[in-house]
C-alpha cells in the first residue's frame, strides 16, 4: 500500500502535503491534551508493532504492496483517530527514510491512506457497530475495512495521477487486502482484548 516516490505528480503530492499538515496541526493538540506519561509509551508501543506489520509485503500488480496496516488498532484504543496520524507520519518517514518503503514526496499520501482514511473508519465503524453486534466483532468489522478502505483510496490516488488502471487496480487492491484485513481484524480484537485484559487503564473508553 506504500506509493513510492515518482508514482505521483508533484502538484499532487502537494495537495496530500497540505491535508497532512493540517492533520498535523490537529493530532498536536489533541497529543497536548491526551498523551500523559503513561500513554506515551503505549503509542510508541503500538508504533514499533505498526512498523513490524507493514514490513510483511507482498507483491500487488502494478508496482505496489499490500501489508497489513494497524489504523484502526491505534485510532481505537486512543479512541482517536488523531493518534493514527501522529503514528503513521513518523512510522511512514523512517520507513521512507532508512528502508526505501514509500517515499519522501508521497508521504502525504501515504498518511492520508493508512492514517487519516484508516484512523477514521476503523474508529467511526467501531462507534457506529459497537451497540448493534458488540464490542469485539465491531473491532473486527473496523479494523477489516479501515485496511480495505485505505487500499481502495490509494489504488484511486494512482489512478488519478495516472500510474495505475483505475478498474483493474481497485481490483487487485481491495481483493489482496479484502484477505490480509481478516488477518489484521483478527490481531486488533486479540491487542485491544489483551489490552483490556491486563492493562484497562490504558484504554480510552475507560476513561470516558
Amino acid at each position: 500500500m506504500h506509493i513510492p516516490d515518482g508514482f505521483i505528480p508533484l502538484g499532487q503530492c502537494a495537495i496530500y502535503y497540505v491535508i497532512l499538515i493540517v492533520a498535523l496541526y490537529f493530532a498536536g493538540k489533541w497529543a497536548s491534551a491526551n498523551l500523559d506519561e503513561k500513554r506515551i509509551p503505549l503509542l510508541a508501543v503500538l508504533a514499533a508493532g505498526i512498523f513490524a506489520i507493514m514490513s510483511m509485503n507482498m507483491p500487488i500488480p502494478f508496482g505496489t504492496s499490500g501489508h497489513m496496516v494497524g489504523g484502526a488498532l491505534v485510532a481505537i484504543v486512543f479512541m482517536a483517530p488523531e493518534a493514527a496520524v501522529l503514528v503513521f507520519t513518523a512510522v511512514l518517514l523512517i520507513q521512507a527514510l532508512f528502508f526505501g518503503d514509500g517515499g519522501i514526496t508521497a508521504l502525504g499520501a501515504n498518511v492520508l491512506n493508512m492514517g487519516i482514511v484508516g484512523g477514521c473508519v476503523g474508529l467511526y465503524t467501531f462507534k457506529g457497530l459497537k451497540d448493534i453486534i458488540g464490542k469485539y466483532p465491531s473491532i473486527f468489522v473496523a479494523a477489516w475495512l479501515a485496511t480495505l478502505v485505505a487500499a481502495v483510496v490509494a489504488a484511486i490516488e494512482m489512478a488519478i495521477a495516472g500510474t495505475f488502471p483505475l478498474t483493474v487496480g481497485i481490483a487487485s487492491m481491495a481483493l489482496y487486502h479484502a484477505f490480509i484485513g481478516i488477518i489484521e481484524g483478527v490481531l486488533t480484537v486479540i491487542v485491544i482484548y489483551a489490552l483490556e485484559k491486563f492493562r484497562p487503564d490504558l484504554l480510552a473508553w475507560n476513561r470516558d
